[in-house]
C-alpha cells in the first residue's frame, strides 16, 4: 500500500484529527550517546524500553513523526488531559510485534491489550526532572488505568553500580538505558540532560541510494547508500535480509543502524542494519 493510500485511509477514519498541520513533529527531547565523562551522580536511571515513541498531547497520541496512532477509543479516553512523553511497550524483544499492532490503519481492540503507554515525561512540565517524575507519578495514579504506567527511575550509587544494572538489563534481555539529568529543566530537541547507555550505539540516517550487489546477491541490492544527520555518507551492506535485499528500503526514507564506535574519518564503524526507522 502507497504512502499517500495510507494517509488518505487514516484521515478517513480519523477524521478532524487529521487537520492542515497533523503530521508536524512534534518538539521532544532526544538522548544522547553515554560518555564514559559523564557525571553519573547526577543522573536518574531507567530501563531503556525497545518500544515505540509516542507523545500524547491530552487529546491525540501521536509518533514522533507527528503521525496520529490509531489506537482504540477506548485506550486514549482514559489518559488524562495534559502532555505526556513515552513509550508504547508490550514487553522484551517484542518490537516488531508492536511495531505491527500500532502501526495498523485501524486498530484492534484484542491485541492492544497487551499494549502499555510507558510514561518518563510531562511535556512542558515545571521544575527538575525529580520534580516532574514525582507529579507525572501522581498523575498516573490518578488515572488508575493498567494500561498506563510510569517507567521506574533510580538513582545509581556511582558508575559500577551503573555498568552492573546495565549487565543485568542486558542480559535479562533488555536493550540498554536511559539517563535523565535529575536537575534539568523541561528541553527539546537532542541534549546530554537524556542519554542512552548501551553495549551497541544506533543512530538513524537516510537512504541516498541503492548499490546493486555482486556474485550471490547479483540482480538485487547489494547495499545501502545512506547519509547521516552531519551530511556523510556510507555505504552500508550489513544486516540486511533476503526479503532486504528483494524489496529494499525506498531512496528518502530513514532506517536505524548500529555501530561500535567511528573510523578516522568520522564514520561508523562496523555499522549493520537494524530495523526501519521507528516513526
Amino acid at each position: 500500500m502507497s504512502r499517500l493510500l495510507q494517509t488518505l485511509l487514516l484521515a478517513a477514519l480519523l477524521g478532524p484529527a487529521l487537520e492542515v498541520g497533523a503530521f508536524t513533529p512534534p518538539a521532544m527531547l532526544l538522548a544522547s550517546t553515554y560518555s564514559p565523562s559523564l557525571d553519573v551522580g547526577r543522573y536518574l536511571v531507567s530501563e531503556k524500553l525497545d518500544g515505540v515513541r509516542a507523545f500524547w498531547d491530552g487529546k491525540v497520541l501521536r509518533f514522533r513523526s507527528g503521525r496520529v496512532i490509531a489506537a482504540p477509543a477506548w485506550f486514549v479516553a482514559a489518559l488524562p488531559q495534559v502532555a505526556l512523553d513515552g513509550e508504547l511497550w508490550i514487553g522484551r524483544g517484542q518490537f516488531d510485534r508492536l511495531s505491527g499492532i500500532v502501526r495498523q490503519m485501524q486498530s484492534d481492540d484484542q491485541v492492544w491489550r497487551a499494549v502499555r503507554y510507558m510514561v518518563f515525561e510531562l511535556p512542558g512540565g515545571q521544575g527538575s526532572f525529580v520534580e516532574r517524575n514525582k507529579r507525572l507519578g501522581e498523575i498516573v495514579l490518578a488515572a488508575n488505568v493498567p494500561w498506563l504506567i510510569q517507567i521506574p527511575q533510580e538513582s545509581p550509587i556511582d558508575r559500577r553500580h551503573l555498568e552492573l544494572r546495565l549487565a543485568t538489563v542486558v542480559a535479562e534481555g533488555g536493550e540498554g538505558l536511559m539517563l535523565h539529568r535529575g536537575d534539568a529543566p523541561y528541553l527539546t530537541g537532542r541534549s546530554d540532560t537524556l542519554v542512552k547507555m548501551k553495549p551497541e550505539q544506533d543512530a538513524e540516517a537516510r537512504v541516498v541510494g541503492h548499490v546493486a550487489g555482486k556474485g550471490r546477491h547479483a540482480g538485487r541490492l547489494g547495499a545501502l547508500l545512506l547519509e547521516t544527520e552531519d551530511g556523510l555518507r556510507f555505504k552500508l551492506g550489513s544486516g540486511l535480509s533476503d526479503a532486504l535485499r528483494e524489496n529494499p528500503p525506498a531512496i528518502g526514507s530513514k532506517i536505524t543502524y548500529r555501530y561500535r564506535g567511528f573510523t578516522s574519518r568520522g564514520l561508523p564503524r562496523f555499522a549493520s542494519f537494524w530495523r526501519l526507522y521507528d516513526e
